[in-house]
């Protein structure tokens, strides 16, 4: 196994967007020691080199993109299918919110609460006969499969999925589950 070079850990840390500081901040050494370091100027312990190739490490995990985590097989209604078959759907896959899809492109969302909702004014078996198009919402929101979960989860401090476009088409979807379930990996 090869050590890096000084010029490599300095160009590793420039690609990570890293600050002489961040390095030396989050691998618990001091600023000036970096600056030696990538000089060329000190021969750094090894246990210090492991400190710094750690932090490497740790970043580079960090970086998750939609592509990574989505669900590809996406379980969708069509606005002509009935809420009946919405809610089997969702009994059957333990969901609550499903995505309206038509023709591969999101025309809208349904979900449990916009269901019960429809059914105060109407009977059960009403409504469980109507069409999805009647009562949907809005379409969750979409990103691109190269967003970074960072932004994914902030879009989903306020929705309840973001759907994943790929060349216009729904190519998957991600929700706060699966962001919750990197906690665990």
């Amino acid at each position: 196994m090869q050590l890096p070079s000084p010029d490599e850990l300095k160009q590793k840390r420039i690609d990570l967007g890293m600050t002489q500081s961040d390095l030396a901040k989050r691998a618990g050494v001091s600023q000036p020691l970096i600056a030696r370091i990538e000089a060329g100027d000190v021969d750094p312990r090894l246990s210090t080199l492991r400190k710094i190739i750690d932090v490497f490490n740790d970043i580079e995990k960090e970086d998750i993109y939609l592509r990574d985590i989505m669900n590809i097989e996406l379980i969708s209604v069509d606005p002509n299918e009935s809420i009946d078959k919405a809610v089997s759907i969702m009994e059957k896959y333990n969901i609550s919110q499903i995505p309206v899809i038509q023709n591969g492109i999101s025309v809208g969302s349904i979900s449990e609460n916009m269901i019960v909702r429809s059914m105060s004014n109407k009977k059960a078996s009403e409504v469980s006969h109507m069409k999805i198009g009647d009562i949907m919402g809005d379409s969750f929101p979409t990103l691109s499969p190269g967003t970074d979960i960072k932004t994914a989860s902030y879009m989903l401090e306020k929705h309840p999925a973001v759907l994943v476009l790929e060349k216009g088409q729904v190519a998957g979807v991600v929700t706060k589950y699966d962001i919750l379930k990197l906690l665990s990996e």
